[in-house]
C-alpha cells in the first residue's frame, strides 16, 4: 500500500521490576513485538527501562551497569532483521561518569546513544548523585564491548529516506530550550522522549500541556513514553503515561496506571509536518541562529507500510466536533465579525449599514453580525437598512423568513422588486428572457447589487456583503454583483460553519420568536433562487445540485490551502472521511471540479472586497493567500 508519507510510531511502557535487568529485558521485547504487529516504525521506551529509573545507589554498582550492557546486547540481537527503531533507556559507564541515555537499535545495531542533557536535582529528584549533563557531548563515539565507534551525543539526527528523528530525556523537555528545539530546526520532525516523569496531582495535565506546545513549537510530532507502575514505590510513583502528539494535537494518550505491558501507536502525516515548516517564515529563520549542528545518521527501513489506516480524519475540519469547543468557537468567530465590522464603521464614520436579505444562510449571518455590531457601538437597529429584492427565483418561504427577521429586528426594512428592471435590461442588451442561462442570472445579481450601492450612497450607508468563503474557493458569485462589497463580514466563514453560526445566534443570543425564524432558514435548501420557480412554486436551483456538496468542498478546501497537499492525498484522505457518505467516483468527480473552478475563478478573488479573517483559512489576496489569476491547473488535474 502506498504511505502518503505516513509513518506509525509507538510508545511502550513494559513492566518493570526495580534492578532486574532479565526480566525488564523480556518485557520490553513483548513490547518490541506488540508494536512491530501494530506496524510501528518507531517505538520509544521510558527512561532507563533496562535497569529502571529508581535503582538510586544502585547505578554506582559495576554488577548493575554490566548487566544493563549485556541487556543492550540482548537487545541487538533480538532487533536483528526486525523493521522498526528502537529507543530504549538505559545507563551508560564510561571511565569517569554514569550518563543517562537514550539508546537507538536498529537491526542488530546501535546507531546512536543520545545522553540525557539536563539532570533535574530539585524537589524529588537528585539525579546529579549518579548521573553526569551530556548537554556538551557533540560530535563524540564511544565503544562498548560488543560495537565499536558508536556515534554519541546530543547532536544525533537519525535519518531513514524522508523521514527523521530526534531523541531527547524526560527533563529535557521541561528546559526553557528543549534539546528537541534544535534537532526539530535542522530536520527530525518526529521527537522521541524517554522519560520517567513521577505522579502527583495535576502533574498529568502539565505534562500533556507540555508535550502537545513542543509539539507545535517543533512543528513535529512527540512521542513521549514514561515509566510505569513497577518502578520503586520508596518516596514516588509512577503512572507509566503514553503520549503522541502531532504540531499540537494530542492524537493518541493512554490510561494511566496499568500494569501490564501496554503499547500505543497512531499514524504521523509527514505532509502536513513538512509543509507546515516551508510556509513558516519563523521557523525557518530560528534555524540560522543554531548552536551548534547536528550529526546524520542514516539506516534504511525495509518498507514504508503503517498497517491499517486508523487516524481521525475530520468530515468537517473547520468545525469542532465536541458541542462545547463548536459553541466556544462560534461564540469567538461571531464576536470577531462585530468587532472588526464595528471598527470599520467607526473607521468611516458611517452610522448606517446596507444589506440585502435573501431569506438564505450568508445574508442572515451577516445581519445578526450587524445587529450584533449596532448593539456593541450604541447605534439604533433603525439604521440597519435590510431590503429584500424578490426576482424571478424568489419563493415564498424565502421571502417570509426574509420579511420576517428583518421586522422582528426591528430593522429599516425595504422591498424593492427586481423583475421589472431585469426585463428592461434583457431588452436593452438584447437577451431573450425565455434563455435561462448565465447571462438571464447575473443580471439579477448584478441588479441587485447596483440598488444596493445605490441607496448605500443615498442614505450614506455602507453595503455589508454576505458572500461565504467556501463560495469564493468555488467563484460561487456574480462578478460585480454579489461578488462585491463594502465590506465583508463572511469572507473566511466557510459553509460548513455558516450554519453552526446561524445555529449558536438561535440558540444563544436571540429569543424565541427570532429562533423559529432563525431555525426554518437553517431548514432551507442552499440556493441563489436566480431560476424561475417549479411549478409548485418551490426552489428550482439548488446550489450543491450544481457545484456539489459543501462538506465534500469544504474538506477539499482545507487540505488544498491549509495543508497544501496534492490532489491525490486529498482523495485519498476524503475516501476515508467519507466511505460512508460517497463513493470513490462521487468524490472524485466533485473534486475535479473543485480543483477546476479553484483556479479558474482566481481572479474573483484577487478583487474581493475588505473583510476579517476569523480561522485558519483565508483567501484574501491581502492576506494568506496570493496566487496568479493565470496558473495553471493541469499538474493538478493529472493526478485525480
Amino acid at each position: 500500500m502506498e504511505s502518503m508519507n505516513f509513518i506509525r510510531v509507538a510508545a511502550a511502557c513494559p513492566v518493570t521490576r526495580v534492578a532486574d535487568i532479565p526480566v525488564n529485558i523480556e518485557n520490553i521485547k513483548k513490547c518490541i513485538t506488540e508494536a512491530l504487529n501494530q506496524q510501528a516504525k518507531l517505538v520509544v521506551f521510558p527512561e532507563l527501562c533496562v535497569t529502571a529509573y529508581t535503582c538510586s545507589d544502585l547505578f554506582l554498582q559495576k554488577q548493575l551497569l554490566d548487566e544493563s550492557e549485556r541487556g543492550i546486547e540482548a537487545l541487538l540481537t533480538y532487533s536483528k532483521g526486525k523493521d522498526i527503531l528502537i529507543a530504549v533507556g538505559a545507563p551508560l559507564h564510561t571511565q569517569t561518569s554514569v550518563y543517562n541515555c537514550a539508546y537507538l537499535l536498529f537491526d542488530g545495531k546501535i546507531l546512536g546513544i543520545v545522553p540525557k542533557s539536563y539532570i533535574p536535582n530539585y524537589e524529588e529528584f537528585y539525579e546529579q548523585r549518579w548521573f553526569t549533563s551530556g548537554k556538551d557531548i557533540r560530535n563524540q563515539t564511544i565503544n562498548l564491548p560488543f560495537q565499536t565507534d558508536i556515534p554519541f551525543g546530543v547532536d544525533l539526527r537519525f535519518e531513514s529516506g524522508a523521514v527523521q528523528f530526534g531523541f531527547e530525556i524526560c527533563e529535557d523537555l521541561w528546559s526553557v530550550v528543549p534539546p528537541s528545539s534544535f534537532l526539530s530546526l535542522q530536520g527530525a520532525q518526529i521527537i522521541g522522549n524517554l522519560s520517567a516523569s513521577n505522579e502527583v496531582v495535576s502533574k498529568s495535565d502539565y505534562r500533556q500541556s507540555l508535550v502537545s506546545a513542543q509539539s507545535a513549537k517543533c512543528m513535529a510530532s512527540y512521542v513521549y513514553a514514561g515509566a510505569g507502575t513497577g518502578e520503586s514505590t520508596t518516596d514516588v510513583v509512577f503512572g507509566g503515561e503514553l503520549l503522541i502528539a502531532e504540531n499540537g494535537n494530542m492524537l493518541q494518550k493512554n490510561k494511566r496506571f496499568q500494569r501490564n505491558n501496554e503499547v500505543v501507536s497512531a499514524l504521523i502525516d509527514l505532509d502536513r509536518l513538512n509543509l507546515q515548516r516551508i510556509k513558516n517564515i519563523s521557523f525557518r529563520e530560528a534555524a540560522t541562529t543554531l548552536p551548534w549542528t547536528s550529526r546524520t545518521v542514516s539506516f534504511s527501513f525495509k518498507n514504508n507500510n503503517f498497517g491499517m489506516f486508523d487516524r481521525l480524519i475530520d468530515k468537517h475540519p473547520f468545525v469542532p466536533e465536541n458541542a462545547k469547543q463548536r459553541e466556544q468557537r462560534c461564540s469567538e468567530i461571531f464576536n470577531i465579525q462585530a468587532t472588526a465590522l464595528a471598527k470599520r464603521m467607526q473607521h468611516t464614520g458611517l452610522k448606517k449599514a446596507v444589506i440585502g436579505i435573501s431569506g438564505g444562510l450568508d445574508s442572515t449571518l451577516a445581519l445578526l453580525v450587524i445587529t450584533k455590531t449596532f448593539a456593541l457601538l450604541g447605534y439604533s437597529r433603525k439604521d440597519i437598512i435590510t431590503i429584500t429584492l424578490p426576482g424571478f427565483g424568489t419563493t415564498d418561504r424565502t421571502y417570509q423568513n426574509a420579511v420576517s427577521l428583518c421586522k422582528k429586528l426591528e430593522t429599516d426594512f425595504r422591498e424593492v422588486n427586481i423583475v421589472a428592471a431585469c426585463l428592461q435590461h434583457f431588452k436593452d442588451i438584447g437577451h431573450d428572457p425565455d434563455v435561462h442561462d448565465v447571462t438571464y442570472e447575473n443580471v439579477q445579481a448584478r441588479e441587485r447589487t447596483q440598488i444596493l450601492m445605490d441607496i448605500a450612497n443615498k442614505e450614506g450607508g455602507l453595503v455589508i456583503g454576505t458572500g461565504d468563503l467556501s463560495e469564493m474557493a468555488l467563484g460561487w458569485s456574480t462578478y460585480n454583483g454579489d461578488h462585491m462589497s463594502m465590506y465583508a463580514v463572511n469572507c473566511s466563514v466557510p459553509k460548513t460553519l455558516v450554519r453552526y453560526l446561524v445555529n449558536y445566534v438561535a440558540e444563544e443570543e436571540t429569543g424565541a420568536e427570532i429562533r423559529s425564524i432563525l431555525l426554518d432558514v437553517l431548514d432551507t435548501p442552499v440556493t441563489p433562487e436566480l431560476l424561475p420557480k417549479d411549478v409548485k412554486g418551490k426552489i428550482a436551483q439548488k446550489t450543491e445540485d450544481i457545484v456539489g456538496p459543501y462538506e465534500l468542498h469544504d474538506f477539499f478546501l482545507y487540505y488544498f490551502v491549509r495543508a497544501a497537499y496534492p490532489p491525490v492525498k486529498i482523495f485519498y484522505l476524503a475516501t476515508k472521511a467519507f466511505a460512508d457518505c460517497y463513493d470513490e467516483e462521487t468524490i472524485r468527480k466533485w473534486l475535479q471540479i473543485f480543483i477546476r473552478r479553484f483556479f479558474a475563478m482566481q481572479f474573483k478573488r484577487s478583487a474581493i472586497p475588505d473583510g476579517p479573517k476569523v480561522g485558519t483559512v483565508s483567501l484574501s489576496p491581502r492576506g494568506d493567500w496570493r496566487m496568479p489569476s493565470d496558473a495553471s491547473r493541469s499538474i493538478w488535474m493529472k493526478e485525480i
